[in-house]
């Protein structure tokens, strides 16, 4: 079974277990919307990646972490949207959550999947015990403070933003997450996974600075040029369109040098590679050049 396969139906499951008749249906149509249908996915395949790259050799536990690490970067988009933060109006192409189902359902649907993330890994690790309190405390730690992803949506409060710290936190948090959870659930030191998840998490915030500065919001399927008007730092703005392009490339280069010996590293190398030149489109490339 391919990858994105298996995430979509970890997560089928995942949300199907909120259409309980006792759940609010509002409340679960929210969820619903918020996770489906699909973005691209790039977390929970880079941790299908890497737990394929040591082995998988416990693929529930690691579709469970896959999944939980997708619902919470859904749940940071739903309350990234809210109107106290970027009262973004589209999301994927359509209606983000508070714009259909109203902020009250929309804080709550966040909300609700957070703690869902968390249901499915103990649902699934228990025949793992010794795999899932390091994988708990991996995705825990992405997700709070000091340096999660709420500390991350925290450092856009402060007058003066570190512009490293709140990368770090913000994107590169729940990408660590991603390559640790891949190692922890089959059973590897995922800590040692950490410095391949922040470079390719940086990697990334890079190239959303670049297309919130020059993207296109119908090609994007969500606002663009938030950062200058949230007055939020942005690399692309701070280094310019050709130096942001090249210091994404370096993040490539560096990413690939320090994935840590596995078996299928060559095969990592390779998908990271390839996602590297999906990020930049060839005509922003061109134009940063």
């Amino acid at each position: 079974m391919d990858a994105v396969t298996r995430i979509e139906r970890s997560l089928t499951d995942a949300i199907n277990l909120c259409t309980a008749p006792e759940t609010p249906p509002r409340l679960a149509a929210a969820m619903r919307h918020a996770v489906f249908p699909r973005g691209a996915r790039v977390r929970p395949r880079l941790c299908l990646a890497v737990a394929a790259a040591c082995g998988d050799s416990d693929p529930t536990l690691t579709d469970a972490a896959a999944a939980a690490i997708e619902l919470l970067h859904c749940a940071s988009l739903v309350h990234d949207d809210l109107p106290c933060f970027d009262d973004a109006a589209l999301r994927r192409g359509r209606k983000s959550v508070h714009r259909a189902f109203g902020e009250p359902i929309a804080l709550l649907a966040g909300d609700a999947m957070i703690v869902l993330a968390f249901e499915i890994l103990a649902r699934k690790g228990a025949p793992s015990p010794a795999r899932l309190p390091p994988l708990l405390l991996i995705i825990a730690q992405a997700v709070g403070v000091p340096a999660g992803i709420a500390a991350g949506q925290a450092w856009e409060c402060e007058p003066r933003v570190d512009l490293a710290c709140y990368q770090r936190a913000k994107t590169g948090a729940l990408f660590a997450a991603a390559t640790m959870a891949g190692a922890a659930s089959v059973g590897r030191d995922g800590e040692s996974w950490r410095g391949l998840g922040l470079a390719i998490g940086e990697a990334y915030q890079i190239a959303d600075d670049i297309r919130d500065l020059v993207g296109n919001e119908m090609e994007l399927g969500k606002p663009v040029g938030q950062d200058a008007a949230h007055h939020r730092p942005n690399a692309a703005a701070e280094l310019g369109l050709a130096g942001a392009v090249a210091r994404l490339r370096s993040l490539t280069e560096e990413a690939i040098a320090i994935i840590p010996p596995c078996p299928g590293a060559a095969d990592l190398a390779a998908i990271i590679q390839s996602e590297a030149r999906r990020l930049v489109p060839r005509d922003l490339a061109r134009q940063a050049a």
